[in-house]
């Protein structure tokens, strides 16, 4: 099913031993073959491998992804906490707001996409020497762009500001870019992607970018700067130009026999792996103790699936959001039988767990397949009416796009007369936003952009400040380079 993809991640180690190995003396010697470096990043052999690379960095779905990507974005929120094994130290630091540069998790949402946006420019500055066709430089260097582009949303969204990488020639210190410029270019590039790229299904290869994901995030950039015209714009060309539609049964959407889904735009693709470098970690962290079934959800624990001491949990209060007929906290189990063939109850202890991403049965120890969508037509229907509420209240229009995705829950669908203001419409964006996107890394940007991140943080007892709207960068990365300044506060 995958076998392309794990192409891709074994190109990419290739690539790596190839093309950044230059210190290494056996490179000093004069090397005939097309694998020597001055001919290597000529070929398209040399290029695609490079560019897989940035891809396998872009998706950054190390061995335990799910701690490390995901939980930063719910840590800090109102659906996820952790307990137990060695990292809880750590992410009780993200729970409680008392960050500092030297947290972990903080270099693995640095490092990555830097990776890929080295990736990124090597592949751009290569193309006019290369033995590409024409229409091949045309589709690299759309592709290279797309990942750029992405990688500087994730590092932007995460630390704010940060240098702007955008040739291998530029000096090794580097300051951090200003607010205009580093969004300009995120917008210049995936606007140079959505021209250049193919439709979704014409792409060389699955996974690989198209047309609909750059505008997915051009649409998120947006979204996520407030600028509320260019949203309302871009979805209704969104929405004119491809035919995504909405996965017919939530509870499956996840699993790995639906990945091939017609609402994902854009995934995190996973692997099952023996190293786990490549897989989805979720189900691991899910388990609780000594589980055996949950009736409920009609989940029987196999022999073969891991239960690790480290445990995500979720808030009642999250779940006690959710309506009774609503079908997407069906993934979420509230009590379970335990070995001894007991009922444990989970509910009214922050202990409710999810199974959004279901195990996989074809796992490999702790690695598991599931792609983890990072754009998927849901979030287009909701930005389109989060930006329509805010351009004009009431909106007819913007009411409808909440209640297709209403009605995918099984709930019945809202009036006007449902929502009287036009905050009290932000807020039932945001709740159905939360309630749709829990465990998807969506939360965090959500409630900062609707001013909630902060005052929530303060309601649960949190030591949330203003200036945590945005992580530190890592201290590793400030003592390497002095001319880029800490966050303010940090």
């Amino acid at each position: 099913m995958k076998k392309k993809l794990t192409r891709i991640y074994y190109i990419s180690i290739l690539s790596s031993a190839i093309c950044f190995s230059s210190c290494s003396g056996f490179l000093e010697e004069e090397v005939f073959s097309q694998l020597s470096p001055t001919n290597y990043l000529k070929t398209k052999e040399g290029l695609t491998s490079v560019l897989y690379e940035g891809y396998a960095k872009a998706a950054n779905m190390n061995s335990n992804n799910s701690i490390y990507i995901l939980g930063p974005q719910e840590f800090s929120t109102d659906i996820l906490y952790q307990s137990g094994d060695n990292v809880e130290a750590t992410i009780k630091n993200y729970r409680d707001f008392n960050w500092d540069p030297t947290m972990d998790f903080l270099i693995q949402n640095w490092d990555s996409p830097y990776q890929c946006i080295r990736n990124a420019n090597i592949v751009l500055e290569s193309l006019e020497g290369s033995d590409l066709s024409a229409e091949d430089k045309v589709l690299y260097e759309a592709e290279a762009k797309f990942l750029r582009a992405i990688s500087y949303y994730k590092l932007y969204f995460f630390f704010g500001p940060v240098p702007l990488r955008t040739s291998t020639t530029q000096e090794l210190s580097l300051a951090k870019a200003s607010e205009d410029e580093i969004k300009e270019f995120m917008e210049r590039e995936l606007l140079s992607a959505v021209e250049l790229l193919p439709n979704p299904g014409n792409e060389p290869e699955r996974y690989r970018a198209h047309k609909a994901a750059a505008m997915g995030f051009l649409i998120k950039l947006y979204l996520n700067t407030k600028q509320w015209q260019k949203v309302a714009d871009w979805t209704a060309e969104f929405l004119d130009s491809f035919n995504y539609s909405l996965h017919e049964t939530y509870q499956d959407l996840f699993k790995v026999e639906s990945e091939k889904n017609n609402e994902y735009i854009w995934v995190r693709p996973a692997v099952p792996s023996a190293d786990r470098a490549t897989a989805n970690s979720w189900s691991n962290v899910s388990f609780p103790d000594n589980f055996k079934s949950a009736p409920e959800i009609g989940l029987v624990f196999r022999s073969t699936w891991l239960n690790w001491p480290n445990e995500f949990r979720i808030y009642d209060e999250f779940y006690n959001t959710f309506e009774n007929a609503d079908k997407r906290k069906n993934l979420m189990i509230t009590k379970y039988i335990n070995n001894s063939d007991q009922e444990v109850l989970l509910a009214g202890n922050d202990n409710i767990r999810s199974f959004k991403y279901w195990p996989d049965e074809n796992h490999v120890g702790a690695a598991h397949g599931n792609d983890i969508p990072e754009i998927r037509l849901a979030d287009i229907y909701l930005s389109r009416a989060e930006a329509l509420n805010e351009l004009q209240f009431p909106s007819q229009e913007a009411l409808q796009y909440l209640n297709l995705v209403r009605q995918r829950a099984g709930l019945d669908d809202l009036e006007i007369s449902d929502v009287m203001s036009q905050h009290a419409m932000r807020d039932r964006i945001l709740l159905e936003r939360g309630h749709e996107f829990y465990n998807e890394g969506h939360r965090r940007m959500d409630m900062i952009r609707h001013g909630k991140f902060i005052s929530d943080a303060v309601r649960r007892g949190k030591n949330a400040q203003p200036h945590h709207i945005v992580f530190p960068i890592p201290q590793v990365v400030i003592d390497s380079d002095s001319a880029i300044e800490q966050n303010d506060n940090f």
